[in-house]
């Protein structure tokens, strides 16, 4: 007679326990802990709080992150989501930092992303405060990855640097997280560049780029760089442009280079076609800009068409719009997914399943539908 469940759980291996664990979310470990000591001991192993993340939205999670505490100065890669509409959110997540600053000398990987509404007068200075307390030197923690494109506080200079001289071996930083103004000029972007130079991913709004940035990038010493992502919005209209030759310069240096461009509905019109350069090698551009795009996607598929994975674009239908599209679907056959937010012609459907092999997802409506648009995922 087969033994009963609970028994049979009790014959499994704790290294098998630690597999199963590292899969669980925050408040499913915090369960676990509570079983009994076996299990108690299986999810405190440090393999299981490499990688967490871990979710602030609720009053009731107090308690779990109290006891949950114990286990911060384990985690190398940390994703905090949370709720910033929330008081007590907000508090939880500069104290989870605070602890982190004072104990975690093996954290790699920070990655915070906010939702909800942002209250008002509310510009997430305490928050800002605790992770420049992470940067203390005297803590020795030495980041690898940086991801703030989801957390809507304004950056200064100040912090930026920092995060890049406390972090010199940092591998990836974005920062270019949508906020209203950039306060990150070029020169602090310079310095970055200097502190850290293993960085081979970077995500920063275009007014913190220049020449002097690009020149950085072409230092004979510098390392492969890979990917650069770029948010565009309306204070460019008063920045200089990086010039078709820097591009191409820094395209021939760095040949992995891919680079992600996002416009702002903010953009004037006639700023894109001054920012796009035919020598960028552009793999996602993203067009939100609801203006009349057909001589811009006449440009993307003249010069893009090798590079490029991913478009999206807001704007209006026309029968110039579905001929440009069709046009760029025969041209551009690497492409991952199309999003165009505005409807389509029914040939233009057709031209993206047929010519692009590697589609793996697009949203092309051939009528108005109740938005949000859902895409389709190609089998």
């Amino acid at each position: 007679m087969p033994a009963p469940v609970p028994e049979l759980w009790n014959y499994i291996p704790e290294e098998i326990l630690i597999q199963i664990f590292y899969y669980l979310s925050l408040r499913d470990r915090y369960t676990v802990f509570q079983v009994c000591r076996q299990w108690a001991t299986a999810v405190s192993s440090s393999s299981v709080w490499h990688f967490t993340e871990i979710s602030c939205d609720s009053e009731d999670e107090e308690g779990m992150l109290q006891s949950l505490l114990q286990f911060l100065s384990q985690i190398k890669h940390l994703k905090i989501v949370f709720d910033q509409s929330k008081e007590v959110n907000r508090k939880n997540v500069t104290r989870i930092l605070d602890v982190l600053a004072k104990q975690n000398h093996k954290l790699q990987q920070l990655c915070i992303v906010c939702y909800g509404e942002n209250p008002y007068f509310y510009s997430g200075q305490d928050i800002l405060q605790s992770i420049r307390n992470i940067c203390d030197t005297t803590n020795q923690i030495d980041l690898q990855h940086i991801d703030f494109r989801k957390m809507p506080f304004t950056l200064d200079d100040e912090l930026v640097e920092l995060l890049a001289t406390t972090n010199p071996n940092l591998h990836s930083l974005f920062i270019n997280n949508r906020t209203l103004v950039c306060n990150v000029a070029p020169d602090t972007i310079r310095k970055v560049l200097r502190a850290c130079p293993r960085l081979s991913a970077l995500g920063v709004y275009y007014a913190s780029l220049s020449d002097n940035v690009f020149q950085e990038l072409l230092k004979p010493k510098r390392a492969a760089f890979t990917h650069l992502d770029i948010f565009c919005e309306r204070l460019d209209k008063y920045i200089p442009v990086i010039s078709e030759e820097l591009w191409a310069a820094v395209s021939q240096k760095h040949p992995q280079l891919c680079v992600d461009l996002e416009f702002d509905h903010t953009v004037p019109a006639c700023k894109i076609p001054l920012i796009l350069k035919p020598n960028i090698p552009v793999s996602t551009l993203q067009l939100n800009t609801y203006n009349y795009m057909v001589n811009q996607i006449r440009f993307v598929t003249q010069s893009y068409s090798s590079t490029l994975k991913k478009l999206t674009l807001q704007t209006t239908s026309s029968e110039d719009l579905n001929s440009s599209l069709v046009d760029l679907a025969r041209q551009c056959r690497n492409l991952l997914e199309i999003h165009c937010y505005c409807v389509v012609s029914q040939e233009v459907v057709e031209a993206f399943l047929v010519h692009c092999p590697s589609l793996k997802q697009y949203t092309l409506k051939l009528t108005k539908e109740r938005h949000p648009w859902k895409p389709v995922t190609v089998q």
